[in-house]
């Protein structure tokens, strides 16, 4: 079984930057597509970046493009997103995922392989 566990949420003012880490363990991600989806309160989880298992192509949802750089060391066993810019908008809970599929990742799929428990962002205007 894996487990993937998020890091570095916390309270940050509009304009702000932060950067989220995944640390991957019980078993080998490097064959696995990763990302981060998010939650905001009173909304549904939407897709924010993906990468491939090498971490040569990413994706980003156009709400985060240019602001946010998904990244991966796989020899590490972690997944980050280095986010810039940060507006009142991004506030939400941020979860670290898994799937074989890119695909699954950015349709935020029901049968998405593996969640973190997530951690939360908030950025105060």
């Amino acid at each position: 079984q894996g487990q993937l566990v998020e890091s570095g949420g916390g309270l940050v003012q509009a304009g702000g930057s932060l950067m989220l880490s995944c640390a991957a363990s019980g078993r080998s991600f490097s064959s696995y597509a990763m990302g981060w989806i998010r939650q905001a309160p009173g909304k549904e989880r939407e897709f924010v970046a993906g990468t491939i298992k090498s971490g040569s192509s990413t994706l980003y949802a156009d709400s985060v493009k240019g602001r946010c750089t998904i990244s991966r060391d796989n020899d590490k066993s972690t997944l980050y997103l280095q986010m810039n810019s940060l507006k009142p908008e991004d506030t939400a809970v941020y979860y670290c995922v898994a799937d074989l599929k890119l695909h699954s990742i950015v349709t935020v799929s029901t049968t998405m392989g593996y969640w973190g428990k997530g951690t939360l962002v908030t950025v105060s205007s």
